[in-house]
């Protein structure tokens, strides 16, 4: 194997730099459009920090010492902040909270070995949430509903024990469910009310259920959005009348699974639809969120993802994610002249790591190639900058899961392997998320087997066309 050759004119990134905790990462907006919150250290440790929106007033809003906050969320009411947390990695997750206006925390969740799921949330209910606990009986879910403002926690609805999912309407009534069968299929199952018996709306077989699932009701409660691969090969986006059982398929494609929507806040109706092709592909279904859309798609070389919006929908917080670049983060103003510059609807919020900025950074490429038996594959390969393609040593980096497919953007592993001098090699072999139920089920009793093979002929092709 070749010796890897760093550039001279390449500087060497700092592995802290490269995999530290970021300086900054996740804003969200506040519900009303007046704060903004985001992750950064506080003393060494990721704590959410809160300040007025186009102000300086930075506060430290939580206090942990421990493991880090990761990931957090507003209540619709705009005061309290909420999070989950476990214990030294026992996945026993308790929701916290904190008060904004008196600074208190609170543990919603104290209980020894229960596990806290955050189910849904609804901004015609600011102070309440609906959540998921294994408090009776630690194999299932029961569902509760809990308001943050008195901590006042009651169940809703009892799992009878084979639950794994819960969906409920725009009036909190708990109305669909998904229920686990012993052969690994699954059953979407409906009520007209809370008072009524459950019955079936469909049935997913298992070549169907890691692709399909319910997402959430309309705002009048008369349908019902989900992703399902039934009758087709990829996840397609379809809307369910719960009435009649009129399927409407608003969204597909015949290889990739639709993989995200982006819903209107008042009547829930899909705005938009994300494919994950090499790079992420939005369907705009919408055409009130078209321009936006392309504005956002046009404004860097990256894909964008917005994160979350005000209630009033005039301010988005988006994310740029560039291959050779820190995430960016950028509020954007939806209402506005056409004579405004871009500078004056885009404002730049920070960047997750932005010590990168002075560093070259290598470019993520995109690959297809034919698998030994036929089956097409596809992957992304980096190469070290500024280096001729030639004779260069290569690191296979196999993703995990092991269906967790790669996608294109920023990632530390690859960005430290091209910067001492080796080719990255990224492959989403059979059996990778994202590319249809026949690829996915492609790797049944495979591992080891055909989808080792993939990871080989991989290498193959990079000895080939790649100059490793």
């Amino acid at each position: 194997m070749p010796e890897p050759k760093q550039n001279a004119e390449t500087p060497l990134i700092p592995r802290q730099v490269l995999f530290g905790n970021p300086e900054r990462v996740s804003p969200r907006i506040s519900p009303n459009g007046q704060y903004l919150a985001y992750i950064a250290p506080d003393e060494g440790v990721l704590n959410v920090w809160v300040r007025s929106l186009g102000a300086e007033d930075d506060r430290a809003v939580t206090r942990d010492r421990d493991r880090g906050i990761r990931s957090y969320f507003w209540a619709h009411n705009s005061r309290h902040l909420l999070y989950l947390q476990d214990s030294g990695g026992n996945e026993n997750w308790r929701i916290h909270g904190v008060d904004l206006t008196t600074g208190v925390e609170r543990d919603y969740t104290p209980f020894d070995l229960v596990q806290a799921q955050v189910l849904q949330r609804d901004k015609r209910f600011p102070d309440e949430l609906l959540i998921g606990l294994n408090q009776d009986n630690p194999q299932v879910h029961d569902v509760y509903r809990l308001n943050v403002d008195t901590g006042e926690l009651h169940k809703v609805a009892e799992n009878p024990g084979n639950f794994i999912g819960w969906v409920a309407d725009a009036d909190f009534a708990v109305r669909v469910a998904v229920a686990a069968e012993p052969d690994g299929s699954m059953k979407l199952i409906y009520r007209p009310s809370e008072a009524a018996d459950w019955q079936e709306l469909t049935h997913w077989g298992m070549e169907d259920s890691l692709n399909s699932s319910p997402s959430h009701f309309s705002a009048d409660g008369k349908s019902l959005f989900v992703m399902d691969s039934q009758g087709a090969n990829a996840a397609q986006v379809v809307r369910l009348d719960l009435a009649s059982g009129a399927r409407e398929v608003l969204a597909e494609d015949p290889r990739y699974d639709a993989s995200g929507l982006f819903v209107h806040q008042e009547s829930y109706a899909v705005q938009a639809v994300s494919f994950t092709r090499a790079r992420e592909d939005w369907r705009v279904l919408d055409e009130a969120i078209r321009l936006d859309f392309e504005f956002l798609d046009a404004f860097t070389d990256g894909d964008f993802s917005v994160i979350n919006r005000d209630d009033a929908d005039n301010t988005w917080l988006v994310a740029f994610d560039l291959d050779d670049g820190p995430v960016t983060y950028y509020a954007y103003r939806r209402q506005h002249t056409d004579s405004e510059q871009t500078a004056e609807r885009m404002t730049f919020l920070f960047a997750h790591q932005p010590a990168l900025k002075q560093y070259s950074l290598a470019k993520m490429e995109p690959i297809s190639l034919m698998a030994r038996d036929g089956l097409p594959l596809e992957g992304y390969i980096t190469f070290p900058p500024g280096e001729k393609r030639h004779d260069l040593p290569m690191v296979l980096n196999v993703h995990g899961g092991p269906w967790h497919r790669d996608t294109w953007g920023y990632h530390p592993e690859a960005q430290w392997l091209a910067n001492r001098g080796y080719v990255c090699l990224q492959l989403n072999y059979r059996g990778s998320t994202g590319y249809g139920k026949d690829f996915l089920n492609a790797g049944d009793r495979e591992w080891a087997g055909k989808m080792h093979d993939d990871l080989i002929d991989a290498v193959e092709w990079a000895i080939s066309h790649a100059g490793v």
